[in-house]
C-alpha cells in the first residue's frame, strides 16, 4: 500500500531486529504463486510512496557502485512504489537514476493521493491513511478487506468527474525511462477493484507496462484498464508480495516500510510470514530495510518530493555499506 507509513500506529511488526521478515495471457487472479522453472535470483521490491521509491533506487545504486548488481535478477516482482522502481532499473543505469533523483527538483502534486507523487503537506495522506485503516480494522480477513478497499474506491470514483485517468498515467508515463515491458521477467501487482481478486501482470498480460504500474500504485482512487478498474498491489497481501517469490533458490526483498504490516498478524500475510514460508519451501532469503536514522522520510512523509533526495542518499549509503554481506546470496 503505496502510503502506509512506517510511523502510523496501525502498523506492527512479527521480527526480530535481526530477522528479516518471513501469474500471463490476461490480468489473472493469484490465489497460488505462478508456476514457474525452477530459476536462481529474484528481487522484490517494496511499495513505499514517492520516498520508497527514492530509498529503493539509491539501494540498488549503493550495491552496484559496490559491485552487486541486483538488476540482473532472473524475476523482479514490483509493488505500488516498488512497480515503478521495477520499470526503471531494467531499462536505464543505476547510477544514472540514483543521479537523476538526488538532483530532481520536486514537483507539485498532480496525482490522486497514494499514487506516488506528492508534496509539502503531510495532511491528504493523513486522511487517507485514517480512511483506509477504518476499513482495514471493519475487515473480517484479508479477502474482505480488498474487497471493501475496492468498493471505497470506485464510489471515490464514482463520485469524480473521472479527470485524473489520464493525468496520472501520463504522470506514471514520465516516470519510466521505456514503455516497454523488460525482456526479463516482471511480475507488478494489483487487486480488481470490483472484485477484489488480486492480479498480477506481466509482459504476457496484454496489458501496456505504463498501464500495469498505474494501476499497482493506485491506492486512493481506483485506476481503469479496458473494462476493469485496478487498486494497488499493497492490498494484495503486504506491501512486498514476497510470496510471489516461490521457487527461487535466494530472494532478496527491499522493503521501505521496515517489513512492517498494516494488517492484522493474525491474518499471517505480514513479510516475516511469507519470508518463513519461502524459508521452509527451500529458499535463501534477506532482507535490507531503511536504519533508523531514515526512518522519518516514510510513513506520513513518503508523498513529500522534498525528502526524495535524502531518502535517495539514505539508500545509497545502505546499499553500499550492505553490499559485502548481501554478495553470498547474490552470486
Amino acid at each position: 500500500m503505496n502510503t502506509s507509513p512506517a510511523s502510523s500506529p496501525r502498523l506492527t511488526s512479527a521480527t526480530a531486529s535481526d530477522r528479516p521478515p518471513s501469474d500471463g495471457d490476461q490480468p489473472r487472479a493469484d490465489a497460488s504463486p505462478l508456476a514457474r522453472p525452477a530459476l536462481e535470483r529474484a528481487l522484490v521490491l517494496g511499495g513505499g510512496g514517492s520516498t520508497g521509491n527514492a530509498w529503493l533506487i539509491g539501494v540498488i545504486a549503493g550495491l552496484f557502485g559496490a559491485g552487486l548488481d541486483v538488476t540482473k535478477a532472473d524475476m523482479i516482482v514490483g509493488t505500488s512504489a516498488g512497480a515503478t522502481t521495477a520499470a526503471q532499473i531494467t531499462s536505464a543505469a543505476p547510477t544514472d537514476l540514483y543521479a537523476a533523483t538526488v538532483a530532481a527538483a520536486p514537483q507539485q502534486r498532480t496525482n490522486p493521493v497514494g499514487s506516488g507523487g506528492g508534496r509539502v503537506s503531510n495532511r491528504p495522506v493523513v486522511d487517507h491513511l485514517e480512511r483506509t485503516n477504518r476499513i482495514i480494522a471493519a475487515a473480517e480477513d484479508m479477502a474482505d478487506m480488498r474487497r471493501r478497499m475496492g468498493s471505497a474506491a470506485l464510489d471515490m470514483a464514482a463520485a469524480s468527474d473521472g479527470s485524473w485517468q489520464a493525468g496520472w498515467r501520463a504522470t506514471v508515463s514520465a516516470r519510466l525511462p521505456s514503455q516497454h515491458w523488460p525482456e526479463r521477467t516482471v511480475f507488478i501487482t494489483a487487486v480488481n477493484a470490483a472484485t477484489g481478486e488480486p492480479v498480477v501482470f506481466d509482459c504476457h498480460s496484454g496489458v501496456e507496462l505504463v498501464d500495469a504500474i498505474a494501476a499497482s500504485c493506485a491506492s486512493g482512487l481506483p485506476f481503469r484498464i479496458g473494462d476493469n478498474w485496478y487498486i494497488d498491489g499493497g492490498y494484495r497481501s503486504n506491501a512486498e508480495n514476497a510470496d510471489l517469490a516461490a521457487g527461487y533458490a535466494r530472494v532478496l526483498v527491499l522493503s521501505p516500510f521496515g517489513g512492517r504490516t498494516r494488517t492484522p498478524l493474525a491474518w499471517g500475510l505480514d513479510l516475516a510470514t511469507q519470508v518463513d514460508e519461502l524459508r521452509v519451501r527451500g529458499s535463501r532469503v534477506e532482507a535490507i530495510f531503511p536504519d533508523s536514522d531514515s526512518e522519518h522520510l516514510f510513513g506520513a512523509n513518503a508523498m513529500d518530493p522534498s525528502l526524495r533526495s535524502p531518502a535517495a542518499r539514505a539508500g545509497y549509503d545502505q546499499g553500499r555499506a550492505l553490499a559485502e554481506r548481501r554478495t553470498g546470496l547474490w552470486r
